[in-house]
């Protein structure tokens, strides 16, 4: 089974999934969830609590790269559980996405936002 978080904070989205990333039900879950957020700028996938993956959800991950790629939006993987980072990389897949650890997404988050702070306010 897999749960969906997602909290939107400005043109951000993070997208926070637990359990089973597995073809079926999941997999549509995921891919709701992903595009419903269609007017963010970039969708976070936090896979922490990713508890396994299987061909089926690799597979929704590559299509929701390109889905998201071809609106414009930036997808990002954070946090990957050891599982699904050694599926990524058994794939070749982490050459592919763009994976970051939790805390290297919040920097670049925040500093995305304090520069945008600074274009609204006319530095």
């Amino acid at each position: 089974m897999l749960t969906i978080d997602v909290e939107r904070t400005g043109d951000v989205a993070v997208v926070r999934c637990t359990g089973r990333l597995v073809r079926g039900e999941a997999i549509r879950t995921l891919r709701t969830a992903v595009v419903s957020e269609r007017d963010t700028r970039i969708v976070v996938l936090d896979l922490s609590e990713a508890e396994t993956i299987d061909a089926g959800g690799l597979t929704a991950l590559v299509s929701l790269h390109h889905w998201t790629r071809s609106r414009g939006i930036q997808l990002k993987l954070v946090n990957p559980s050891h599982f699904v980072n050694e599926m990524l990389e058994r794939t070749g897949l982490n050459h592919v996405f763009e994976i970051s650890s939790l805390h290297d997404a919040i920097v670049v988050l925040t500093a995305t936002g304090q520069e945008e702070s600074k274009y609204a306010a006319g530095y």
